[in-house]
């Protein structure tokens, strides 16, 4: 049995309202993002001594911070938002478009929705709305 797979299609003003809220969860996913660069050194060393049944607090600090992302990140994915660039901040928005579907295309910086692009495409294929 094949089972359906249901996508958010985004409406242009649906996908911009969106914004103020994805723009909350960037910051929260952010902050994560900087303490996991902080603690990665601690985190390699304390999973070097794991195997010597060591390890440092730093370990355990460092895995709540992937698991905040994380969470953050399957957040922005119900939303039916789709992160293409954790670096950029680069998110998809699935829109109808003469028919077909595509991509309602946001990155940080931009004040609101103003490209989209084929499925197939990506970044490289915006085009201005």
């Amino acid at each position: 049995m094949i089972e359906e797979i249901r996508v958010k299609l985004f409406t242009l003003e649906e996908a911009n309202d969106l914004l103020p809220t994805l723009k909350q969860l960037l910051e929260k996913s952010d902050r994560a993002r900087a303490a996991l660069t902080t603690l990665a050194p601690y985190a390699r060393e304390a999973a070097a001594r794991a195997t010597e049944g060591g390890g440092t607090t730093a370990g355990s600090e460092y895995a709540l911070y992937l698991v905040s992302f994380f969470e953050t990140v399957r957040e922005i994915n119900s939303h039916g938002i789709e992160v293409k660039d954790f670096e950029r901040w680069l998110c998809d928005f699935p829109h109808m478009r003469d028919g077909r579907v595509v991509f309602l295309c946001w990155q940080r910086g931009e004040d609101s929705i103003q490209w989209w692009h084929d499925v197939e495409a990506g970044f490289a294929g915006r085009q201005p709305l």
